[in-house]
This record gives C-alpha cells, sequence and structure tokens, in this order.
C-alpha cells in the first residue's frame, strides 16, 4: 500500500474491487419453500410426459456422471410413471356399488361402511383438484347409507 494515499482513495479502491468481485461470483442460490412446491406438484397443474421425465432424468445423470455413456446419452432405467389420477366418479349407481349396499345389512354395518369409505374417500385425503368431486362422492355415499337405514328402521332392525 503507498504511504501517501488519502482515506478517500482506499475506499474507493475497496469498493470497486468489491463490485469486481460481486460481478465473478456465481449466482445466488434462490431459497425456495418446499409447501409451496409440493402443493404445486399436487395440484394437477402440472404434467409432465413420461418422455420428458426420462429425458430430464438422463440429462440429470449425464451431468452427476461428467461422462455420457454410449450413443452420447447416459442408458436410463426409469421406473414406471404412475398414472395421472383420474377423475372421481360421482355416479350415485357407481358409488352404491362401491359400498356394497345391499338389503342385509344393519343400520351399525351401515356406520362402519361410512367410516370406511370416508377414510379412504375424504376430499382431505385428496390431491387439491380432485376436493369438489370427493367432496359429491362423500356426500353422495352418506345419502346412500341415510337412506338405507330409513329403510332398514324398524321391526327386526329397530336397534340403531
Amino acid at each position: 500500500m503507498h504511504k501517501n494515499r488519502d482515506f478517500a482513495s482506499v475506499l474507493d479502491q475497496l469498493m470497486a474491487q468489491a463490485a469486481a468481485d460481486e460481478n465473478d461470483a456465481p449466482a445466488r442460490a434462490v431459497r425456495l419453500d418446499p409447501l409451496s412446491i409440493a402443493d404445486e406438484l399436487c395440484s394437477g397443474r402440472i404434467v409432465f410426459s413420461p418422455e420428458e421425465l426420462t429425458a430430464r432424468y438422463a440429462d440429470d445423470m449425464h451431468n452427476a456422471a461428467g461422462k455420457p455413456a454410449a450413443g452420447g446419452r447416459p442408458v436410463v432405467d426409469a421406473p414406471p410413471l404412475d398414472p395421472a389420477p383420474k377423475a372421481l366418479n360421482t355416479d350415485r349407481e357407481s358409488i352404491a356399488r362401491e359400498l356394497g349396499l345391499d338389503g342385509r345389512r344393519i343400520p351399525p354395518d351401515l356406520d362402519g361402511l361410512r367410516r370406511r369409505f370416508a377414510s379412504r374417500n375424504h376430499p382431505d385425503l385428496v390431491a387439491p383438484h380432485l376436493r369438489d368431486a370427493a367432496m359429491v362422492r362423500m356426500q353422495t355415499a352418506n345419502m346412500l347409507i341415510d337412506e338405507a337405514k330409513k329403510k332398514r328402521k324398524g321391526g327386526f332392525f329397530a336397534r340403531s
């Protein structure tokens, strides 16, 4: 360092050096909120084809290994992808068949049937874009079970 330099010139030099170092530094990583990412992925708005996922996986494997496999691309044995969740069936007759409603069930059995159906089909348990259909399914199932309980009241099935 030079003896005859004043503080302002030293400060200018340090600021210029800091700006140059900042330009040479790699870009800062972006912080992502994992919950918002998971919510977006479960929303159904983001869809990837199996071919695109395989290609992206292959690119990642190429970059991680540092060298391509034979033919310029790594060999990838990607597991089969689960198909996109189908729309939920809200047809009354289909739900009645799924419930297994028949004339032999007694009201306590119907209550258990309602709980089991809810444990598999409750709107809180499905992806956000399927919740409206799940709510319709639950309402339909509850209505069908209530109707079955009303039909079975009286006589032998009076206890409920």
